[in-house]
């Protein structure tokens, strides 16, 4: 996972812009807090939030990390054309050390509303455990990631109770995580039922599990013998999910998919996984000369099998 950070940190911060202010939404969005005073467990962090710019490009485009995230915020995105009902939270990676806010963030709900999805995109705490900014390292790879997945939590607790409001059918509302966030995808998938924070209002009374996950290119799901981590407990209530990796990841190895599809087909829950031979680790949406790059259609047909959207 140190890699991990490397990577994006060349990508976005080598050659790049660095302003010392808090991410805000695109123009005509709303971005709203989660938490309505301070978020619970508040740790400490190196700085105020930071919005850094690479001059650098990814596959054509800069990208954008936000570092220091202490208030977390949502930003709906309302669905384009015909709404199908269904929403998703997305959820960018960064080695919980920072937020690929626009690689794997706003460009997913670009693809996602275009689709009449209610896209949600949540902007979370980051530092946060399994990273330790303090040593720059992480002590314990495979441990829970509180506090980023108390806000997963409470996102999608309030996504449910504002569904009538911004007209979401509350029994198609899933997750969908790039790396680290890939992590916290098959988290809340897992540990739905395990409250990580005392209720704060009524949102808090809905259910925190998603009727759907997507974990692509994912992390931290493998132990060093090949094994689950023993945190992420699948069950027969572990939502159906749809898992994408490429096998030459260098960053997130590919035996994170395989063990964590795995466990599912074990425990009785629908799963598709797609490997790629090649197309590396953190692409988002971008296109390359790699297959995977075709990879959101095979998601939109996924969706459709599972009754989520209409074809």
């Amino acid at each position: 996972m140190r890699t991990s950070i490397l990577i994006l940190v060349v990508v976005a911060m080598g050659t790049a812009c660095a302003h010392a202010e808090p991410w805000q939404a695109p123009a005509g969005y709303t971005q709203m807090p989660i938490w309505p005073e301070a978020a619970p467990d508040a740790q400490p962090v190196p700085g105020p939030e930071t919005v850094t710019v690479s001059k650098e490009l990814l596959a054509g485009k800069p990208v954008t990390a936000v570092t220091n995230v202490t208030r977390p915020t949502m930003t709906v995105f309302a669905p384009k054309g015909t709404n199908t009902g269904a929403a998703v939270v997305v959820i960018p990676g960064g080695g919980f050390q920072m937020l690929a806010i626009d690689l794997e963030g706003t460009e997913l709900c670009d693809w996602l509303t275009s689709r009449g999805i209610t896209c949600v995109l949540l902007k979370y705490r980051v530092p946060s455990k399994p990273y330790v900014w303090q040593c720059d390292c992480r002590p314990h790879n495979l441990s829970t990631s509180v506090p980023s997945l108390q806000d997963v939590q409470r996102t999608m607790r309030l996504v449910r109770f504002h569904a009538t409001q911004w007209h979401i059918n509350p029994r198609k509302i899933g997750v969908l995580g790039f790396s680290a966030g890939g992590y916290l995808a098959a988290e809340i998938s897992t540990n739905f039922e395990r409250r990580l924070y005392p209720v704060v209002d009524a949102a808090d009374k809905e259910s925190g599990r998603p009727d759907f996950a997507m974990p692509v290119y994912p992390g931290h799901l493998a132990t060093a013998d090949g094994k689950l981590n023993p945190n992420v407990a699948v069950s027969n209530r572990t939502p159906p999910t749809f898992l994408l990796q490429n096998e030459d990841d260098p960053v997130d190895k590919v035996e994170n998919s395989l063990v964590y599809y795995a466990a599912l087909k074990k425990a009785g829950v629908p799963v598709e996984m797609h490997l790629y031979a090649e197309g590396g680790h953190a692409f988002g949406l971008r296109r390359t000369r790699f297959p995977v790059s075709a990879w959101p259609r095979v998601a939109e047909t996924w969706l459709e099998t599972i009754g989520m959207i209409s074809n």
